[in-house]
């Protein structure tokens, strides 16, 4: 028996466990307590979690190892843990409010979301995992827009299970990732379908995509947005969320982007998963906390 898979299962079991646990302990507690228990979890993640904190640390030095200092780089960190556990707890705390969730999620630039869609073509939402992005979702379906995501599946099955029940609560529609070409067909007949089609690029691809500029070093990244929108005329739209200072949040619709056009199909696909990704890149920038640098967003190598 491989006993890295019989780790990697008993981890995955006792973090379900833990998820399972918190989530009876975050409806229990009074919503004042919320963000102090997230702090308390985002603490001893920090403290415990070496091989997250580690490659939290490394990517961030890889993105701003010339700009700041390692303290500073030290208290994004902290920071990136800190935002993570508040996101976690929300999830399982206003999913089971949609009121509330309402009240504390603001909507900038809706209109933009609704000329798009009266075009009938649907709509391709750019973003990544950055702020609290599965209750963006959830707020936009709020509004009456018929909302899909692609997402990768979650590790452990039952967790899974677990947060897709939450996303059919709120009638998102879920694509996965994989197998590649369902995801495609999926894609395409939901736009045919006049959705928001949420599409995250900010993590590492691997083979299938395209290498860009991110932080100033190649990272390879997906191109679906670009080639779903040429396929079907759907509008682009960069999107994201923004936790402010009082723990609500504001989803910030950028205007729509006009595809450039290159010399061949694949010049015009690089020029704007490129632009894509600058504008993911000036928000991490602009609140480098509130993005996921536990992932190892340039593991993937360009060949010689």
């Amino acid at each position: 028996m491989d006993s890295k898979k019989v780790r990697k299962g008993i981890g995955r079991f006792f973090g379900w466990l833990g998820l399972i646990f918190c989530s009876l302990i975050v409806n229990a507690l009074p919503g004042s307590w919320l963000y102090g228990f997230a702090e308390g979890i985002a603490k001893l993640a920090y403290a415990f979690a070496r091989k997250q904190r580690r490659i939290a640390l490394e990517s961030l030095a890889i993105a701003f190892g010339r700009s700041k200092s390692r303290q500073e780089i030290e208290e994004i960190a902290r920071q990136c843990f800190v935002f993570m556990a508040k996101s976690g707890v929300e999830m399982l705390f206003l999913g089971q409010r949609p009121q509330l969730l309402k009240e504390r999620v603001q909507i900038a630039g809706k209109e933009r979301l609704s000329a798009a869609l009266d075009k009938g073509r649907g709509a391709i939402l750019v973003s990544g995992h950055f702020g609290n992005f599965p209750i963006m979702l959830a707020r936009l379906a709020m509004e009456g827009y018929p909302t899909a995501g692609i997402m990768r599946p979650m590790r452990d099955s039952r967790v899974e299970k677990l947060f897709l029940a939450k996303r059919e609560r709120f009638k998102i529609n879920t694509i996965y990732s994989q197998p590649r070409q369902a995801c495609v067909e999926n894609s395409i007949r939901s736009l045919r379908n006049n959705e928001l089609l949420f599409i995250p690029i900010d993590q590492n691809f691997g083979t299938g995509g395209v290498f860009v500029d991110f932080f100033g070093v190649k990272a390879a990244t997906a191109t679906g947005p670009v080639i779903l929108a040429q396929r079907t005329g759907a509008v682009i739209l960069p999107c994201f969320i923004v936790r402010q200072k009082d723990d609500t949040h504001k989803i910030i619709i950028e205007p729509a982007l006009e595809l450039e056009e290159g010399k061949t199909s694949q010049e015009t696909v690089f020029l704007n998963i490129q632009r894509l990704t600058s504008i993911i890149e000036s928000y991490i920038r602009h609140y480098p906390s509130q993005w996921g640098w536990i992932h190892r967003r340039w593991k993937t190598q360009m060949k010689p």
